[in-house]
């Protein structure tokens, strides 16, 4: 008997001694016109990819001005009968307050400038002159549009036209991390588009979840200007090095930054933005109003929002030379 109870012993003491074994679930596919790559460590196999694909679907179907009908596209068309869902009205409040915290350079309304600068669905670029975007500018306003106690979107003027393309993929991220959370999943990182949602780490590696930032150049090359570690935050750029669009009569090239306040795309100095918040939805809208303001107005937002936000910011000096921009907060985030 002594034998057998030492055996059974042993057994326990091996038994408490052994690891729980991990497991690297991943999904990838495309959406919004762009890829996707979600990895979500576990002790067991899981696949999410139909929950996932239902994430896409209703978003598509609530915001994307690229389908038809759309909730999006048939309040662009000026029906008011339209009762946004709940991620609209999420979309809708975040970017009535990044409008205001970046007096007004993101701004949503500017979708009949999209479309005619050929960054819409249409994609061709109009012939365009003073009068015209002026004409147009009537129609691009935030303070134009509201939302109804009955979750209807008001507009002063018909002719107007939402576009939230410049934040949906960051929302989108977040309602996935809304979901691997309602299944207890701890360590994950969501990839859409290049803009990014890390929770926990990757314990697989042992180590941090790390992320690359495209460095900009004009040959289209990939390479890396910083690389992050990243734990229960939310990355997300914008850059006009790589995304613009050539005049084919006139070889002009358009950047896709527009200027709410002129109507005219942004050809500046800075080249590219990154910026690090708690969210993605946060950390999308505010890299794409960095692209549209002045890096010293930039500069000062950051230091109001230091809290809540971190940004990195490729820009050109006065002779033409790369120089970048951190916060301390995103200095103490590159990777040693």
């Amino acid at each position: 008997m002594r034998n057998i109870f030492f055996y059974v012993l042993a057994l326990i003491f091996i038994g408490c001694d052994k690891k729980p074994s991990l497991v690297k679930n991943q999904n990838i596919g495309s959406t919004f016109g762009t890829s996707y790559a979600i990895q979500y460590i576990t002790d067991k196999e899981l696949d999410f990819q139909r929950k996932i694909d239902s994430v896409f679907t209703v978003f598509n179907k609530s915001m994307s001005t690229y389908i038809l009908d759309s909730d999006i596209s048939k309040i662009n068309r000026g029906d008011t009968t339209i009762v946004v869902d709940q991620m609209f009205r999420d979309v809708y409040f975040q970017s009535q307050v990044i409008n205001y915290e970046t007096d007004g350079y993101f701004d949503p309304t500017v979708g009949v400038l999209v479309d005619v600068w050929g960054f819409g669905s249409e994609q061709s670029i109009m012939q365009l002159d003073s009068t015209k975007i002026d004409s147009l500018m009537q129609y691009v306003g935030w303070k134009h549009v509201g939302l109804t106690r009955d979750f209807r979107i008001t507009k002063s003027k018909p002719q107007i036209q939402f576009d939230f393309n410049a934040i949906a993929k960051g929302y989108a991220i977040d309602r996935l991390a809304r979901m691997l959370d309602k299944h207890q999943i701890e360590n994950y990182l969501i990839e859409v588009g290049g803009e990014v949602l890390a929770k926990g780490t990757n314990l697989i590696s042992g180590k941090p979840w790390t992320v690359g930032i495209d460095k900009p150049n004009n040959f289209m090359k990939r390479g890396s200007a910083a690389v992050v570690e990243l734990k229960d935050k939310a990355l997300a750029s914008s850059g006009n090095y790589r995304k613009f669009r050539i005049d084919p009569e006139t070889g002009e090239k358009y950047v896709h930054t527009i200027n709410p306040k002129t109507g005219y795309t942004k050809n500046s100095n800075v080249l590219s933005a990154t910026v690090v918040a708690n969210s993605c939805i946060q950390a999308d809208g505010y890299a794409t109003a960095f692209m549209a303001m002045d890096l010293k107005d930039s500069k000062t937002l950051l230091e109001l929002k230091k809290k809540e936000l971190d940004a990195f910011i490729i820009y050109l000096d006065e002779k033409g030379a790369m120089k970048n921009f951190m916060t301390l907060g995103f200095e103490a985030m590159l990777k040693k």
